[in-house]
């Protein structure tokens, strides 16, 4: 009981303290209403649009009144299309969320056995292979390598289309630059994660007992390993909410990310709250469910939580 209220009360806290410091910046930064209307609206035009949209109030009102509308689940109105918040959100998620199972499956296939193998074969040519093609991986910005597979597979070579969602061959390549920097992490951290468990004494004893390789790195290795490998799941989940708004943006894909630079762009303040409040809520389940992973692996953590 104790673990779930502490967890609650953080979340509600985080979520609290983002709600409240996106809505103050998006207020006083600019003026909704000129980004809107533009400079050469008329006085009425702007006191009708402040009224629509309850701007005419004070900060404290419109922040509370939004709090309150926001807790019932009514994030507001889209100033730029005049549909609900929600809706335009709705239909925008399940890209997003397709976009992202593929590219975190694609990271957890290629960068877990790679790291696990290096670490198996630590200092050979393999090795060094893995570590080279997964710094290159995490040091490559996704933008830069989309722009390279839009060139090379879209113009050159004509093989997969350049933007769009309509088909399973529009989600390879976002979901390849998006993938190929999370693989990349996990397997270097992976294989640092399995280096120090197979330094232990038990895993030598292990070995002298005759057990072979295979069975001392899936039976042995990786369990005691797998408290590290899982933090880093849970960090490059992360870095995948927030990848997903550039690999979008390069590849006309339709999702949450490229909603947002719109809605920025726009100045659509009602949708970029929400967007906030959604990566926000999003990166808090995440924690949560580490923190989760964390107890049903190690007992030790469910006496100190």
């Amino acid at each position: 009981m104790e673990f779930w209220l502490t967890r609650t009360f953080r979340m509600s806290l985080t979520l609290i303290v983002v709600v409240t410091l996106t809505f103050i910046v998006l207020r006083t930064s600019y003026d909704p209403v000129v980004a809107m209307l533009g400079p050469d609206a008329t006085n009425r035009e702007v006191e009708l649009f402040r009224t629509r949209w309850n701007l005419d109030k004070s900060l404290i009102e419109q922040y509370f009144t939004y709090v309150a509308n926001a807790l019932r689940g009514d994030f507001g109105i889209s100033f730029r299309d005049g549909r609900p918040v929600f809706d335009v959100i709705a239909e925008r998620f399940p890209y997003t969320l397709w976009l992202g199972a593929v590219s975190y499956i694609f990271a957890i296939l290629i960068g877990l056995p790679a790291g696990i193998l290096a670490a198996l074969y630590r200092g050979s040519l393999f090795d060094r292979a893995i570590m080279v093609i997964s710094v290159v991986g995490f040091a490559l910005p996704n933008f830069f390598l989309g722009i390279l597979m839009i060139l090379l597979f879209s113009l050159v070579l004509q093989v997969l289309p350049a933007s769009g969602a309509s088909s399973w061959a529009h989600i390879i390549m976002p979901a390849f630059a998006l993938g190929l920097t999370l693989a990349g992490i996990l397997a270097r951290f992976t294989r640092s994660a399995m280096l120090e468990v197979l330094s232990k004494t038990y895993m030598l004893a292990a070995e002298a007992k005759g057990i072979s390789p295979t069975r001392r790195a899936i039976f042995h290795a990786l369990p005691n390993a797998a408290l590290s490998v899982i933090t880093i799941m849970g960090l490059i989940l992360g870095n995948l909410v927030a990848g997903t708004v550039v690999v979008e943006t390069v590849f006309a894909w339709p999702g949450i990310g490229r909603l947002l630079i719109s809605a920025i762009s726009s100045k659509d303040l009602a949708v970029v709250q929400a967007l906030v409040f959604v990566i926000a809520g999003a990166m808090v389940l995440i924690n949560l469910i580490v923190d989760l992973s964390y107890r049903l692996l190690d007992p030790r953590t469910r006496k100190s939580a």
